[in-house]
């Protein structure tokens, strides 16, 4: 894997969206960058539980890495969070985001329901340019985030 960020533009459609998903993937060295013995945790991104399409992740984005994910067997299971303005309950069924989960059997997790995902106290083992000194104490991370990968879904937000 190359220590430098890639990105990866393509042009998309509507008749080809989930193509158009798979090859942004490709083109970006997903394959490369996901380990294949480990699952991918897909974190959507609702700014907002209402509609609003350049703020949220679309359902044809979440299906499109959702697929992409299967053709590459890669096995996933989905993380959301709360924000003071954010329900994601909500947002999942606004949003149209439950069918594609339902659809393709993704499990998920919401990190704020202490029931759904556990949190446990991390300290880094060797000195860092900052993190130690942040978090002198320790910073706290979902358990079920060790040995996991993350595919945050993207927005276009101008804040």
């Amino acid at each position: 894997m190359s220590s430098k960020s890639k990105v990866a533009v393509v042009i998309a459609s509507a008749d080809s969206i989930h193509q158009d998903i798979a090859r942004v993937c490709d083109l970006g060295g997903a394959a490369q960058a996901l380990p294949i013995d480990s699952p991918v945790i897909l974190k959507d991104n609702i700014t907002w539980h209402k509609p609003f399409l350049s703020a949220n992740t679309t359902p044809w984005q979440l299906e499109g890495a959702v697929k992409w994910l299967q053709d590459n067997q890669r096995a996933m299971l989905a993380v959301h969070n709360d924000t003071v303005v954010t329900d994601p309950h909500e947002g999942l069924v606004n949003l149209k985001l439950q069918p594609v989960y339902d659809k393709y059997d993704i499990e998920q997790f919401f990190v704020n329901d202490p029931a759904s995902v556990r949190w446990h106290k991390w300290r880094p083992q060797a000195e860092t340019p900052w993190l130690d000194k942040v978090y002198p104490e320790g910073a706290e991370f979902p358990e079920m985030f060790h040995d996991k990968s993350v595919l945050h879904l993207p927005t276009v937000k101008t804040h």
